[in-house]
């Protein structure tokens, strides 16, 4: 399928791994113009390399930056520039019993998985309107619709920037700009693969049994199993091609059945 995204010029935060990584190369196999970003710069420079050896020719760059920090996120604005697809996908993530989740953690979740989105679309979207064209996706969860009880800070988040997302699609009224929001399910990214590996260790048990029996365990799931990046890759790519061009404002599953039982 021609998704017309040849020569589109793309930023996706948080995407040295993961996701957000998934993401990049999905856009690459298309044609976009991709610039990668983390918080490390080495990090940022030998994945942008990377993805430049596995897709020759394609243009690939790399911005590093601390989405804690305000004046960060203006560099990478400055260096940035323009763009035709905005991903916001950096996030935290972790489980953590309600009571000892102290003040100084919210609002860092706060800072990094909302804040990072508010701050590049603010920068991003009045020059996609001033052209008439553009995407924005938010990476959010389905714990932002059903909000897990070990992960209330997280989840709280992830509601904020399915609100976020709604509210900026209105201001694209006319426009063939875009704003969306994708609900992942619960991805074998790199962080669970690490998290995963180290409890099977700690415990003496076989990684792949203890992956497929987490997966199992999930009380809505109708896959059974967890998704892989690449699974959510593709719904992102389609929502940031001229092939999405009616989807505005929504907030689209690729949950694995998750939320099934509560929309």
């Amino acid at each position: 399928m021609e998704t017309g995204l040849a020569g589109a010029r793309a930023f996706i935060s948080g995407s040295t791994q993961g996701i957000g990584l998934a993401i990049a190369k999905g856009l690459l196999r298309e044609g976009a113009e991709v610039v990668v970003n983390g918080r490390d710069e080495a990090r940022v420079a030998a994945v942008a390399e990377t993805l430049r050896g596995e897709f020759p020719g394609a243009q690939v760059s790399g911005i590093a930056a601390d989405f804690r920090r305000a004046d960060e996120v203006s560099r990478l604005v400055d260096l940035l520039g323009s763009v035709d697809v905005l991903v916001n996908n950096v996030g935290l993530f972790g489980v953590a019993e309600f009571t000892t989740v102290s003040d100084e953690e919210w609002l860092d979740y706060f800072q990094v998985n909302v804040m990072s989105g508010v701050r590049l679309a603010r920068a991003l979207l009045p020059g996609m309107l001033a052209e008439g064209r553009g995407r924005i996706l938010f990476i959010s969860s389905e714990s932002g619709v059903s909000v897990p009880a070990d992960m209330v800070h997280y989840g709280a988040t992830k509601a904020a920037t399915i609100a976020v997302a709604n509210g900026l699609a209105k201001l694209t009224r006319g426009t063939a700009v875009t704003v969306n929001t994708l609900l992942g399910g619960p991805t074998y990214s790199d962080g669970v693969a690490d998290a995963v590996a180290g409890i099977a260790a700690a415990q003496g048990i076989d990684e792949s049994a203890l992956k497929a029996s987490i997966a199992e365990g999930h009380p809505t799931s109708l896959l059974r199993r967890f998704l892989e990046p690449d699974e959510i890759a593709n719904l992102a790519v389609f929502l940031a091609s001229p092939l999405a061009s009616a989807t505005n404002g929504a907030a689209l599953r690729a949950d694995g059945g998750a939320l099934t039982t509560v929309l």
